[in-house]
């Protein structure tokens, strides 16, 4: 579980524990360790990495220190990040780290645990977390929006070439969520106002209205299930 720190990737790593899983828990720029203690609480293992997925080598280390852990049998890719500006002041380094960590590291991490599901020929559970951004452009956003866009297609580029091997890569695609990532938007009062009146289910999301989504892609509920981006967002597209 990559971004287990805290948010939607905390709620999910323990979710999944509940459910029966061991988990490796990834923090980037915050340690895992609250996460992990919730998880032994609940009986099961959890191990704390840490790793910069910004980094170009990120990925790689990350699944290097997973996998000294136990065979990974399923990945979710959940960490990521956001930078805000207008298009024509957005600068390349905000680009170039937005598009490392949102979709180069997806890809890597994808690929890894891919090789290691057909090597065992048991296949495996891949999990990434894309975005109603997927589909709508966004404001102020285009790397993430970039980025959330090519998740989603990756995502079925990648069950198109790995269903036959019964490895499953499927989406979740959150809506608005309460989350660090979201602060900015919730302390803005014009804008908390519009996505309010958007949604109908008529709150922002909770970290925990994603987990069921996440236990059923992570299950063998979902086995016949591929390369489907499923929205958790409150209503907000069918409006």
């Amino acid at each position: 579980m990559t971004g287990a720190s805290a948010g939607l990737g905390a709620a999910m790593a323990v979710a999944l524990a509940e459910a029966g899983a061991d988990v490796v828990c990834h923090g980037n720029s915050r340690s895992p360790q609250e996460t992990c203690k919730q998880i032994e609480k609940l009986g099961r293992r959890a191990i704390g990495v840490e790793a910069d997925l910004a980094h170009s080598e990120g990925a790689k280390d990350l699944f290097s220190q997973a996998e000294r852990f136990a065979p990974i049998h399923i990945l979710i890719n959940n960490a990521g990040t956001i930078r805000r500006a207008k298009a024509v002041d957005y600068s390349d380094e905000d680009w170039n780290t937005v598009l490392q960590v949102n979709l180069n590291s997806v890809w890597k991490l994808c690929q890894a645990a891919a090789r290691g599901f057909i090597a065992r020929g048991k296949g495996g559970k891949i999990v990434n977390i894309a975005s109603v951004l997927s589909f709508q452009g966004g404001i102020t956003v285009p790397a993430y929006a970039a980025s959330k866009g090519a998740v989603a297609q990756l995502t079925k580029a990648l069950a198109n070439e790995w269903a036959a091997q019964n490895i499953n890569v499927n989406a979740i695609a959150p809506g608005y969520m309460r989350t660090t990532n979201t602060e900015a938007l919730q302390r803005n009062d014009e804008r908390n106002r519009q996505i309010l009146e958007r949604i109908p289910a008529a709150r922002w999301g909770e970290p925990r209205d994603i987990c069921g989504a996440a236990v059923f892609l992570s299950s063998a509920a979902s086995d016949y299930v591929h390369g489907h981006i499923m929205l958790v967002d409150g209503g907000w597209l069918g409006r």
